[in-house]
């Protein structure tokens, strides 16, 4: 997995949809474990916007799955070179940037800011849309 390799001793930055194919669905999970492995081992270090923890606790608060709601927060807020990044006023900048430039909505320009301001090399999604931008490497998991 090239595409891999290239993320060792970098930040890579990772949507709300990767961390739940990880978490709960299973898809892609050939190219994830890799991935939180590394993460987990310190190869690869990982951010994150304050906006995924909402995303991905709105399914298990829905289902009252509070052990599913308690795994996502162990994940995001426990685990060794991962980061959750808030949204400070040059995050919210530079996402109102990356909206007016290429008219992508408000959470994937605080997620693509918060990639940008946190130095990532790469944002690592499977939202095809994002491809058009240009300030960042944008990783999609269908085409890796």
């Amino acid at each position: 997995m090239e595409w891999l390799n290239r993320l060792d001793g970098k930040i890579v930055c990772l949507d709300t949809v990767p961390i739940i194919y990880y978490m709960e669905s299973g898809l892609h999970i050939e190219k994830l474990e890799p991935l939180f492995d590394r993460i987990s081992k310190g190869k690869v270090n990982a951010v994150t916007s304050t906006i995924t923890l909402l995303e991905v606790l709105v399914h298990p608060y829905r289902k009252g799955d509070i052990e599913l709601a308690n795994s996502y927060r162990d994940i995001l807020l426990n685990s060794n070179n991962f980061s959750i990044v808030p949204v400070i006023d040059e995050i919210s900048e530079k996402a109102a940037e990356l909206r007016a430039e290429y008219n992508i909505k408000t959470p994937d320009a605080i997620q693509l800011s918060t990639a940008i301001m946190s130095n990532a090399t790469a944002f690592l999604t499977n939202d095809s849309e994002l491809k058009k931008i240009d300030d960042i490497c944008v990783l999609i998991l269908d085409d890796l």
